[in-house]
């Protein structure tokens, strides 16, 4: 398709989009705003809900807030908000803490579970999740990880008496033995935006009698999951992407509701205690997801997100891939229409059952060509050593962005 034809097929795709709408419920301005991957943008709702948490809540309640504004609450309550859009029932999905804690209380957690744990027969003879003789010691990583889940995997692993093994998503199923405890992968890599195969893969992880974590950073809010429909063990993610909770906003953890009774939190706090309030030196966990609870609650962010979650309202996730998978097919055709070939090679895979919600380019000097498309007002980002980054959040981005992003783009060569 030439040039001249891109901004009409982008004014037309615009009419028939039918999340257009939930554009409306957003702060935005007249830049082209790419990024929603690393940070979505804001919520309407947002401002006015912290508002009111810091001036009655807290300023005019003040504790009273625990039990009459529902703070005490706030961690299952938003996790049951979360769990449609990750494919889960209510009651397996606690928020709080970073991604980063969940991910180890899930790494832990699982090499456990895989060892029998505190409860329940396991593979060998471990107790509190170290491996006995004969027992699981191995932990298989993503090798193409966001750094920090390997970071936190290798201390897990040194922690449960494990030893860690770096593999690609594609080479899990060979990996796999009796040995293997636990398995963390990313639904979807961060740099490239390839979706990795989450049934066939936990399928191969249970035959081989492991336990599968997953990381859903950036794919919750994007795309179906499907945690309960696949089986997934254990699973964790951020808020401040694709769910647009903010900066900083507090991760979740997912525990599958047969696995509860026996998970075994490396971190547990009284927020976690079955009578939080007893304040007794034994440590009894608290039944269900509470459990993955560890401290007191971020109440202000936490909040804030349960507001920002209220543009999911009459939204379906199968709507919202649909309209990534348009946006990011019209991106890379802008691409093609607009940018010199040759000036840019494409990371993310063309077949869509293995595209997330960003678009990956490569080019040489990609640092410097981001930081001019930011003066020309598209955000997008920039990973080393030569890859630019484009989050396509459907709730928010247009046809339109797409195809001026494209352009200002083709105009940096």
């Amino acid at each position: 398709m030439s040039e001249p034809e891109m901004r009409p097929k982008a004014e037309k795709l615009d009419a028939t989009d039918e999340l257009a709408g939930v554009r409306a419920q957003f702060v935005l301005d007249d830049t082209v705003y790419l990024d929603g991957n690393s940070l979505g943008a804001l919520p309407r709702s947002v401002p006015g809900r912290v508002e009111d948490v810091v001036r009655r809540q807290w300023g005019s309640l003040r504790i009273r807030s625990w039990d009459e504004s529902g703070w005490w609450t706030a961690p299952e309550r938003i996790g049951d908000r979360i769990a449609p859009l990750v494919g889960a029932a209510p009651g397996q999905i606690v928020v709080g803490d970073s991604t980063s804690v969940n991910v180890f209380k899930a790494v832990v957690g699982a090499v456990r579970l895989a060892n029998g744990g505190p409860e329940g027969p396991g593979d060998g003879e471990g107790h509190a999740g170290r491996p006995g003789p004969g027992g699981r010691d191995e932990v298989l990583v993503d090798a193409t990880t966001f750094p920090t889940d390997g970071y936190i995997a290798a201390s897990a692993a040194r922690l449960t008496g494990c030893t860690l093994r770096p593999v690609t998503p594609d080479e899990v199923p060979d990996a796999l033995s009796e040995r293997t405890a636990a398995v963390l992968l990313n639904h979807v890599d961060y740099l490239t935006g390839r979706l990795h195969d989450l049934p066939s893969l936990t399928s191969a992880i249970h035959a081989a009698g492991a336990v599968s974590v997953w990381d859903l950073c950036h794919s919750a809010g994007a795309l179906p999951v499907g945690l309960d429909e696949h089986g997934v063990d254990l699973a964790v993610g951020c808020t401040y992407k694709y769910l647009n909770g903010g900066p900083g906003s507090p991760a979740y953890l997912y525990v599958r509701r047969d696995l509860q009774p026996r998970f075994d939190s490396p971190l547990p706090g009284w927020n976690s205690h079955a009578d939080p309030f007893g304040m007794t030196p034994d440590y009894t966990p608290a039944p269900g997801a509470l459990r993955g609870r560890v401290g007191t609650p971020d109440i202000l962010s936490m909040l804030a997100l349960e507001a920002a979650l209220e543009v999911w309202d009459d939204v379906s996730i199968d709507s919202v891939r649909t309209k990534s998978l348009a946006l990011t097919d019209f991106f890379l055709e802008c691409v093609q229409a607009y940018v010199p070939e040759g000036a840019v090679e494409s990371v993310t895979p063309t077949a869509h059952p293995e595209r997330g919600s960003q678009v990956a380019l490569r080019c040489p000097d990609a640092g410097n060509v981001m930081r001019r498309l930011i003066d020309r007002g598209v955000i997008g980002d920039f990973r080393e050593p030569d890859v630019l980054r484009f989050g396509f959040t459907p709730l928010y981005v247009g046809f339109g962005d797409v195809e001026r992003a494209a352009r200002v783009l083709g105009e940096m060569f």
